[in-house]
């Protein structure tokens, strides 16, 4: 029987390391997750986004002005700034001993997606998930989604920074085209807290969309989000059959948040989305059941959610029943090569953006762009397919042996990336490929490395 750690480390990890044994048990692996916070290379919108936006901006605010030699220089610096972002974030998955942390990060920052969709996003993003992701890793749910819903790049991306209430201050001003928009309003309530279907109607993402109203960011002039008073619509507000009044408590959006994470919708949503990340596409029941009362119980402790995930028979059950993304593929072969964190930042940017983003992209994974709010897919089907598999068979063919011209051989690297896991099909074919790549290759490619 796989031992304990091997079984973690693959299920809930990044997969295996030469480097460094995985936790031994269950409260060590949720031990480890605090290693997963801000650090020293964290970014924020304060220090690295709002710098770059207001110099671009005051460069673009006069055509007679312009200097496109000092425009270009400034997006070439915003450019390599955005190809940093991605190579600590895999440092730090290449690099975190219990590899839980970092999984959580990710499983988090997608849940609570924003995009990539031009250079100053990528930085505002990536201070997103230092700012409102990382903090809360071992806190209550409720924390979380008010950083993140009250985030300056969750208030850009779903275009809450222009929702004005028609009967607000400005909303009355005679000749303006004012209006709200429901985007972070329906996501809200959709996908961060009760999930589709889960009953709600159009009239509670309207009314939740009034309540919003006056919750915004200037981008070029303020790193927080402000609430301005002028585009905010009088109350109440009733959303799913609670009144909402401005002005009292700690304020009506951190008021409505908190009740969103409490309801019994919410907990079920997130066990189960918990519980098909980590463990199955079609998670068991008793799983998601067991997972979703520890979150009514707790008021969503997330550590202890975390750890009935490490300790439930289901990882041995359901082993390898999920497929590993792209980004969860190249950081499981880098770890299983013996990348440190530190040669893994060591990599040229050049070096970084063709081998390791541009192989993610040939595998079906642009960084920092997924389909939408709903973030990337979880269905195996959306990652096991032809081409994908080509993508992957090729980085390891072509841009593995790049990065590590020193490639172990095939067997050591087949016990240090798999274990015991590694199936009797696989211990049989790799010795018998032509080549130390076509070994490589043979692995790589296998359902023993791509499922966990």
């Amino acid at each position: 029987m796989l031992a304990y750690p091997e079984l973690a480390a693959i299920r809930l990890g990044y997969g295996l390391s030469p480097l460094a044994p995985p936790p031994a048990d269950p409260v060590a692996l949720v031990r480890s997750i605090r290693d997963a916070g801000p650090d020293d290379q964290a970014f924020s919108m304060a220090r690295d986004h709002l710098p770059f936006r207001s110099r671009f901006a005051e460069l673009n605010a006069k055509e007679a002005d312009r200097n496109e030699a000092a425009i270009d220089a400034l997006r070439d610096r915003v450019r390599d700034t955005g190809i940093r972002v991605a190579q600590i974030r895999m440092a730090r998955a290449v690099g975190d001993p219990g590899g839980f942390g970092e999984r959580l990060v990710q499983f988090w920052a997608d849940h609570f997606t924003v995009t990539n969709a031009n250079l100053f996003d990528t930085l505002a993003s990536a201070a997103f998930v230092d700012e409102a992701i990382r903090p809360h890793l071992t806190g209550r749910y409720a924390t979380m989604m008010l950083a993140a819903e009250t985030h300056p790049r969750m208030i850009m991306y779903l275009d809450q920074m222009n929702s004005i209430g028609p009967n607000s201050v400005a909303g009355r001003r005679p000749g303006k085209r004012l209006g709200i928009n429901e985007n972070l309003a329906r996501e809200m309530i959709e996908l961060h807290s009760l999930g589709a279907g889960s009953g709600y109607a159009q009239r509670d993402v309207r009314q939740l969309a009034l309540l919003l109203t006056g919750l915004t960011v200037r981008p070029n002039h303020d790193a927080t989000a402000f609430f301005n008073k002028n585009w905010a619509e009088p109350g109440p507000f009733e959303v799913l059959g609670k009144t909402y009044v401005r002005g009292r408590g700690k304020g009506v959006v951190g008021e409505v948040i908190d009740d969103l994470a409490r309801h019994d919708a919410t907990a079920r949503h997130i066990a189960r989305k918990l519980a098909a990340h980590f463990i199955s596409d079609d998670p068991p029941e008793a799983l998601v059941q067991r997972l979703t009362q520890a979150f009514r119980d707790t008021d969503g402790d997330l550590p202890t959610l975390y750890l009935i995930l490490a300790e439930a028979p289901e990882l041995r059950d359901c082993f390898r029943q999920k497929v590993r993304q792209p980004f969860d593929f190249v950081v499981a072969a880098l770890r299983g090569c013996g990348f440190t964190r530190q040669e893994v930042m060591a990599l040229e940017q050049r070096v970084f953006h063709n081998l390791v983003m541009g192989g993610m992209f040939a595998m079906g994974q642009q960084w920092g762009l997924p389909r939408g709010p709903d973030g990337w897919p979880e269905d195996a089907s959306a990652w096991a397919t032809a081409q994908g598999l080509a993508g992957r068979i090729d980085w390891a063919m072509r841009m593995l042996p790049k990065l590590r011209p020193d490639l172990p051989d095939p067997r050591a690297f087949m016990q240090a990336a798999l274990g015991e896991s590694a199936s009797d099909d696989l211990r049989w074919a790799v010795p018998k490929a032509e080549s130390p790549a076509e070994g490589m290759a043979v692995i790589l490619g296998s359902p023993d490395f791509n499922r966990r």
